[in-house]
């Protein structure tokens, strides 16, 4: 019977009716695999040993495990043993804990010879190459595994708080909340922990872009935040008028967000400005009338801006400003006049916000009625040839100069004793200084009278 003959019959022959029922990988093993020629030439159907796997098999283990191969293999698969639960390794010098409780045999025990001796001692013995590279090899007790990590697990790691602070950067709030992938990004065996720390901005965006970059600040954010708290500033008064913009006035009750703020191009407050004048921040409400003032470079060495007429203090506060140096000097009583009755605001407003301050007449008719109605001719808005500004009345008229001097007793009588004549203009009842009569007879009557001898 040639072997193929001998295929077909095993597959109808039944060997579980045998003292050995094919098991497991038995099961696809040839029929000649075991039924050998005898002397005869024929297959052996009989007196074959089978008792023990060795009758067949080769022992892999040279004799190291005397129970037999069943101790520890079954014949579903040879490459999974049953070693692990019934062989005891506590009772060897490396006790099997945690996540090596997993590990398979052939994993450490790589050739069949299990007694050859396995390095230990050490994680090293077995983990290579180092998961970090060598990042912790400079550490006290050489970077050993254990002083962050245990059999029961590769992560977490046991490195706590307490022992980053013995490290080069003490962990203080709010880095306490940050966990350890916050800053060690994770990239497997690429993970670095040994990473810059100097200054925030080697884990932290800068959130200014730069404009604390150059001398004296060089991005370091402790100079204006504490670690508590980046919203919170602890850039005090004090230092803001160390600055090139001191505080004063009405801008040290400003909030710092009200001037330092995003610009038309960034989304970023602004907290440098190539020009400190006023109208950075603020809007020319006289839309340059006083450009040329305000550019004008004081004792100071600087242009003051606004404060040519205002001050920090208080707007209103116009102290600054000369009316003196302007063509229309303030005298007398028009030191008393409002800016507003002169510079009058448009719209009836109550502000000076529109007001064009240059188009002011300066002529006295410009501003105040003819009280004359017009009676005094070319000379009709010459009113400095009779009053100034410190008063109206009386009047500085000259009545030597007329064809009726004032002498004697006339010196001393009212200007209204003479001056009598009234005669109504658009309604309003006007004295006229001409015609007056210029006869004894018109003011004393026509008799004279009589001296006692």
């Amino acid at each position: 019977m040639d072997w193929k003959a001998a295929r077909l019959e095993q597959d109808h022959f039944d060997h579980s009716k045998t003292r050995f029922p094919l098991l497991g990988a038995h099961k696809e093993v040839d029929c000649q695999k075991c039924h050998t020629p005898g002397d005869d030439g024929k297959p052996r159907y009989q007196g074959i040993a089978f008792a023990a796997c060795s009758n067949c098999h080769a022992d892999p283990h040279k004799g190291e495990f005397k129970p037999g191969c069943d101790s520890c293999h079954t014949t579903v698969t040879w490459k999974r043993s049953r070693f692990s639960s019934r062989f005891d390794h506590s009772q060897t010098g490396f006790p099997l804990e945690g996540k090596h409780i997993e590990v398979g045999c052939v994993d450490c025990h790589k050739g069949p010879d299990f007694k050859i001796p396995i390095a230990h001692n050490t994680c090293e013995d077995c983990h290579t190459p180092d998961p970090h590279g060598g990042q912790f090899a400079k550490r006290p007790d050489g970077g050993k595994c254990v002083s962050c990590h245990t059999v029961q697990g590769w992560s977490p790691s046991t490195f706590t708080v307490a022992d980053h602070a013995k490290t080069g950067y003490p962990i203080k709030f709010p880095h306490q909340e940050v966990t350890c992938a916050g800053c060690h990004i994770p990239a497997g065996k690429e993970t670095q922990f040994k990473i810059k720390f100097a200054r925030c901005v080697d884990c932290h965006k800068d959130e200014h872009e730069g404009q604390f970059a150059g001398n004296p600040w060089q991005n370091r954010c402790e100079q204006c935040h504490e670690g508590a708290t980046f919203k919170t500033s602890n850039y005090t008064l004090a230092k803001h008028q160390e600055s090139s913009f001191p505080l004063t006035g009405g801008h040290m009750a400003v909030a710092c967000n009200e001037c330092h703020k995003p610009s038309d191009t960034s989304q970023t407050a602004q907290f440098h400005f190539s020009h400190m004048a006023c109208t950075t921040c603020h809007e020319d409400i006289h839309k340059g009338q006083f450009s040329e003032r305000m550019a004008r470079v004081g004792t100071s060495g600087k242009a003051p801006g606004c404060e040519a007429c205002h001050s920090t203090k208080d707007w209103d506060d116009l102290a600054r400003f000369d009316h003196a140096e302007t063509r229309f000097a303030l005298l007398g009583a028009h030191r008393a006049v409002t800016c507003a009755e002169c510079h009058k605001p448009p719209n009836m407003e109550l502000k000076l916000v529109h007001v064009v301050f240059k188009d002011v007449p300066s002529g006295c008719n410009e501003c105040h009625e003819n009280p004359h109605a017009d009676q005094f001719g070319v000379r009709a808005n010459d009113c400095a040839s009779c009053h100034n500004s410190s008063k109206w009345k009386p009047s500085m008229f000259d009545h030597d100069k007329t064809v009726f001097p004032l002498k004697g007793g006339h010196e001393s009588v009212a200007c209204s004793a003479c001056h009598t004549l009234k005669k109504p203009v658009n309604g309003v009842a006007v004295l006229f200084y001409k015609p007056t009569p210029t006869a004894c007879s018109a003011c004393h009557g026509s008799e004279i009278p009589k001296v006692s001898p």
